[in-house]
């Protein structure tokens, strides 16, 4: 398969994209112009793209790809050309007569959305809608129903372009519901996982040197990710929201952490004490840096904190994935770093808050419910002793998170077979 884009593209590689566009019999290769790319501070944004790049390449093999994305900096460009050569990518916004956005809508036989909290790019589909009428459509997200509109329920002109689509697939069964409610005429709707269940991505080399560096022993550490209630993106970009809301999630924040982060440390002491094993403290976004010292580490018994690495610096998701696939299990109050797990076969446990949607559901909906309790509902104790007796039997618990991730690669599969028929092969 040939992943062609064509952003800064020089004449010599927009030849290459038109020789690369014929098939060795002299047909047309379609065109998929896929849109994603969310945000480079959270590993989890970051892994959407190569989960979705992954199953293009497996399942319409045929197919080129341009991947027209926003967030490509932090080494996630270079890691991307890493993993699918000859990965170009496209930034424009809008398609400029003589654009290269320009040249791939002309082309492109459909534009997909990749997987993420919502439908993230729908002003671009609108774009794509707009200067070409051909079809679009949208793979795995969440969709808020209308009577939580404050947690980011669809406006009235985000579900005029839902209603456009050709197919909608959400990442777990409540937000499909969600979708079968807005009562959306023509519209294919599905339960199709997460693009990054599919993730294979990995930087070995990295991996391995931070383990052996850190005196990590395979299969002998868990990875524990802390989260705050709400992202203070307040605090390193220009938020969404007003003053007021930032200093009010700045208040949740400061009233929860500390009590939530008390519960994955009971995880940290249970492992170290009946084990000997190690916890490695990391970061699923950038900002958890600071937090995993004075939340996780600090407070812990000397004896345990003997046992512990902290990671100091922020990695991408090829050099996580690396690090969770050869440990025993990651615990995580962040969703992703749990599906990466997951993807490689690696036990996990995602111990979700409340303000973090629905997102949660999907863990029931691919057979691993009880490996995603509610941070609210579960008690210290009782969470170490979920994640100690699950842990306890590594080849019961792998061959469930095997099961897992194969079940949403099959309704993945299935979700790319609607894609096929859709530019026409």
């Amino acid at each position: 398969m040939s992943f062609f884009t064509c952003g800064n593209a020089t004449r010599r590689e927009l030849m290459f994209g038109a020789a690369a566009a014929m098939s060795a019999g002299g047909a047309a290769r379609p065109l998929i112009l896929l849109r994603s790319g969310w945000q480079t501070e959270n590993i989890g944004d970051i892994a959407h793209t190569p989960g979705v790049l992954t199953l293009i390449k497996k399942h319409i093999p045929e197919a080129r790809v341009a991947l027209w994305s926003f967030a490509l900096d932090r080494g996630v460009e270079p890691m991307l050309k890493r993993a699918f050569p000859g990965l170009i990518t496209v930034g424009d916004k809008t398609p400029e007569p003589g654009s290269a956005l320009k040249q791939l809508m002309d082309e492109a036989a459909i534009c997909l959305h990749g997987s993420g909290p919502s439908v993230v790019a729908w002003q671009q589909l609108e774009v794509w809608r707009k200067a070409t009428g051909r079809p679009y459509g949208v793979f795995g997200v969440t969709v808020t129903a209308q009577s939580e509109a404050a947690s980011g329920a669809p406006n009235e002109q985000q579900k005029l372009v839902m209603a456009g689509s050709k197919f909608l697939f959400t990442r777990e069964t409540e937000s499909l519901g969600n979708v079968r409610s807005m009562g959306l005429k023509g519209v294919e709707t599905a339960f199709v996982p997460d693009g990054t269940f599919s993730v294979t991505l990995r930087d070995e080399e990295k991996a391995g040197r931070f383990i052996r560096e850190n005196g990590l022993e395979p299969g002998k550490f868990i990875c524990v990710i802390p989260r705050l209630r709400y992202t203070p993106y307040h605090k390193f970009r220009k938020a969404a929201y007003s003053e007021q809301a930032a200093r009010e999630r700045d208040a949740e924040n400061a009233r929860t952490k500390h009590a939530d982060a008390a519960k994955l440390r009971e995880v940290i002491i249970a492992w170290v004490r009946q084990t000997g094993g190690r916890a490695l403290l990391c970061p699923e976004m950038e900002y958890q840096l600071e937090e995993l010292k004075p939340l996780l580490e600090d407070p812990l018994p000397e004896d345990v904190k003997k046992r512990v690495v902290r990671r100091k610096d922020y990695w991408i998701t090829d050099e996580a994935a690396s690090v969770y696939a050869r440990s025993a299990g990651v615990v995580s109050s962040e969703c992703h770093s749990p599906i990466l797990a997951v993807a490689a076969g690696v036990p996990c446990f995602y111990v979700r808050q409340a303000q973090d949607g629905i997102k949660g559901q999907m863990w029931a909906d691919v057979g691993v419910g009880d490996w995603a309790p509610k941070i609210e509902e579960v008690t210290a104790e009782g969470l170490a002793k979920l994640v100690m007796a699950t842990l306890s039997d590594q080849n019961k618990a792998r061959a469930r998170a095997r099961a897992a991730a194969e079940k949403a690669q099959k309704l993945q599969a299935w979700g790319m077979g609607v894609v096929r028929k859709t530019i026409g092969l």
